[in-house]
């Protein structure tokens, strides 16, 4: 059913106009004597066709159709301007605004008949385009988030192939991907980016599945031929993850080809310093560090918080980018929600740890 409204202050012209349009098949119509009357109905209600009178009081139908195409969602409705043969002027000025059409008074029935229907029928296949593309475009949405969860589930599958290998995965992963959304929000990354980041932050140590376990699981310092190999595996892990059309998982490649650059440029494998090394990468190498020094490990014990803290705070412009920790401590409460709903179940059994040497890696 389609909705024409007749905006007119004369009672005889609505009363004709009226009686011609409701004998159209499939048409309701209201009719106004007052166009503010109207306006109000209008920011309430769509109609379908506005059937408009230019010479009224204290609003003509210039200053309506202004104030119509306003409202929200009001600008695809066809507005029918009805003028004197002579007023040319006002006619520009109605195209102008957005009229779709001219009736010329008085008004010839079956003039006004014919270009009702025809815009009605415009109306509706304009409707039915719209409703068609909002369907394929949720069509679209669902499409891409099956395509995301199966992004998801690789990551998580892949994450968890190196868990078997690593101790230091598990919970790490948890709250480490954790830590790196908190900091890239605080960066004021875009929400869709601190999303990725945090799905792909897991991927950061997947090349250790290349490592040996001799040298992966050593309980103790690494001698500097172990260390050149354990140096690696950022290298395997983007070769493992680079290539692929998805952005989640480019975003993972360079994570972990990143990772472990430090910011004045003594990081591997590259040594890039500064910003040459991808936000990505500085932002993960704070996250990382920080829970590898609060968690225990197969070579040492889990450091107090506050010696952690100190820790990244006396690195800055070294080992990390200082706006990157800067954006972690800002957020220490949300840090300590972190810690506590991800806790590793040693942790939970002896929160308090003797603070060990530092962090191999």
């Amino acid at each position: 059913m389609s909705h024409v409204i007749v905006v007119d202050d004369n009672d005889t012209n609505l009363l004709l106009l009226r009686h011609i349009l409701q004998k159209l098949d499939g048409v309701t119509v209201d009719t106004f004597a007052d166009p503010q009357q109207a306006l109000a109905w209008c920011a309430t209600s769509e109609p379908d066709l506005v059937l408009l009178d230019y010479m009224m009081p204290e609003m003509d139908g210039l200053e309506f159709m202004r104030r119509f195409f306003a409202l929200p969602q009001r600008q695809e409705v066809p507005v029918v301007m009805v003028t004197a043969d002579t007023e040319r002027d006002v006619r520009h000025l109605a195209l102008q605004q957005g009229a779709r059409d001219f009736l010329t008074k008085p008004v010839d029935k079956v003039e006004l008949t014919v270009r009702v229907r025809n815009l009605l029928a415009l109306r509706k296949s304009s409707q039915q385009l719209a409703n068609r593309a909002a369907w394929l475009m949720e069509e679209v949405k669902l499409a891409t988030a099956e395509i995301r969860a199966r992004e998801k589930e690789a990551i998580l599958r892949l994450s968890r192939a190196a868990e078997y290998r690593d101790p230091e995965t598990g919970a790490h992963l948890l709250r480490m991907s954790a830590y790196t959304r908190l900091i890239a929000r605080q960066l004021g990354l875009p929400l869709q980016e601190q999303e990725m980041l945090q799905e792909a932050a897991p991927m950061h140590d997947i090349g250790k599945v290349g490592i040996p376990d001799a040298i992966l699981l050593k309980p103790g310092r690494l001698t500097p031929d172990e260390m050149a190999i354990m140096r690696q595996h950022p290298l395997f892990g983007h070769e493992i993850l680079s290539g692929s059309v998805s952005p989640l998982l480019q975003c993972a490649a360079v994570v972990a080809l990143s990772h472990h650059e430090k910011f004045d440029g003594s990081g591997y494998p590259h040594g890039l310093a500064g910003s040459d090394i991808p936000l990505w990468g500085r932002i993960v190498a704070v996250a990382d560090v920080f829970d590898a020094l609060t968690s225990s490990r197969p070579y040492k014990q889990a450091w107090p918080l506050e010696r952690a803290r100190h820790y990244l705070e006396s690195h800055k412009g070294t080992h990390f980018d200082p706006a990157c920790v800067d954006a972690l401590l800002a957020q220490w409460p949300e840090v300590m929600i972190i810690r506590q709903q991800y806790a590793d179940e040693q942790d939970a059994a002896s929160p308090t740890h003797q603070p060990p040497g530092a962090p191999h890696a």
